[in-house]
């Protein structure tokens, strides 16, 4: 079981979800339990960790923003002692749970399993602090984003767990964001893969790497409320499901900005020369789309990156401006990324034509298309984002 911030955001939340857990327990279920920090603690290190230096140390970083992870284990472990269930805290380097790469955005590639099921097996419940870890230099790591779930899918896998349940303060997963469109209905179960692309384009649910450990793992997940008693969205392979609906849910996100590169010349090692700085740089790439001229002398090259990379990318592509010979560079971060997923999609012919079909009812401009097998996303402006996912959510009948 894994509560995430806002289900553990203060004492009193700490005691209703010690009170789940007792629930669980009593139904003689032997269980390990992963928390995140209080809400709102992250932040508060983060900016502690800001106003001390600019280039505050990553190993003492980690060490920082890892302990508010602590404080909710040892809050809940005495929560369960009152409720007369015999509980402890324990910390990732006690067990240990073994990390590798880099400062702020390690990897489980470890997890001692034995000392867990040893204290379980005695009936007494671990609390472990989601999102840290112990590098093989006995220095405390963090997981990155979403590293709490990460943690909660690796200690299932490593316990042979049934399943893994994700406590969140949102009933399940959705169609699509019901802030976005009232009508999304909760998706009783979604294949890993559908919950991967999901989570990719924009989902805010769980964490595209927790969902790929899951799914590397066969771990069976369930997203559930702490505030209601709902079933949640139970995500698993896709082999347990069967398809109804061509389309599972539309995501869409609005981080992204789109850079056109206009008259480029077009001869072989061009493409390469203007991907290869961004990958040295960490500047993920998504949607790429090429067109070349009449007389195949000359090439416009769109893309789209994080709007956050964007002064760094304009800047490498202007340093390749001696070498590489373009008229003009373009950028506009005004742009949202919808998308529709759904495995079903592959054996239904039409499904672009209908969400294309939808956004042109709207006369929404499509500015860049991506596709795979079981997704299609497109690019359009900013302020059509919520139009552009009502009127595809309706076309697609996900409100049925």
């Amino acid at each position: 079981m894994k509560f995430g911030g806002t289900s553990v955001a203060d004492t009193d939340r700490i005691l209703h979800v010690a009170n789940i857990i007792k629930k669980k327990y009593d139904e003689n279920n032997q269980i390990a339990v992963v928390v995140s920090a209080m809400a709102g603690v992250t932040n508060d290190l983060i900016q502690k960790s800001k106003k001390i230096s600019d280039e505050f140390p990553n190993d003492e970083y980690d060490a920082l923003v890892s302990s508010g992870e602590q404080v909710t284990s040892t809050l809940l472990a005495a929560a369960l002692q009152k409720l007369g269930i015999k509980s402890r805290s324990w910390l990732g380097w006690q067990i240990p749970i073994v990390t590798e790469g880099n400062y702020k955005n390690s990897r489980i590639i470890s997890v001692n399993s034995k000392i867990l099921n040893e204290s379980m097996s005695q009936g007494v419940v671990p609390i472990i602090p989601g999102f840290q870890g112990l590098s093989k230099d006995n220095r405390i790591t963090t997981i990155g984003r979403g590293g709490s779930d990460a943690s909660a899918v690796a200690i299932a896998k490593c316990l042979d767990a049934d399943f893994c349940e994700i406590y969140t303060d949102v009933e399940g997963v959705y169609t699509t964001n019901p802030a976005i469109e009232p009508k999304a209905k909760k998706i009783e179960k979604i294949s890993y893969e559908e919950m991967l692309e999901m989570a990719t384009l924009g989902a805010k649910v769980m964490q595209s790497s927790s969902v790929q450990k899951a799914m590397i793992n066969d771990v069976d997940i369930y997203v559930k409320s702490t505030f209601s008693n709902n079933s949640g969205t139970q995500i698993t392979s896709e082999d347990k499901i069967s398809y109804d609906k061509v389309i599972t849910g539309v995501a869409y996100s609005s981080d992204d900005a789109k850079i056109t590169l206009q008259g480029v010349k077009d001869k072989p090692g061009v493409a390469s020369a203007i991907f290869k700085p961004l990958y040295e740089n960490n500047i993920v790439v998504d949607m790429i789309v090429q067109n070349i001229s009449s007389d195949n002398s000359k090439t416009d090259i769109t893309f789209t990156i994080k709007r956050d990379d964007l002064s760094k990318t304009k800047k490498l592509i202007e340093q390749l401006k001696q070498n590489l010979d373009y008229d003009k560079f373009i950028s506009d971060d005004k742009v949202s990324k919808v998308s529709i997923v759904g495995a079903g999609m592959i054996t239904h012919p039409g499904v672009a034509y209908k969400m294309f079909n939808a956004l042109a009812s709207k006369k929404i401009n499509i500015q860049v298309i991506s596709t795979s097998e079981i997704k299609i996303s497109v690019l359009v402006d900013e302020q059509n984002t919520k139009e552009a996912v009502q009127v595809i959510h309706q076309m697609f009948e996900l409100d049925k």
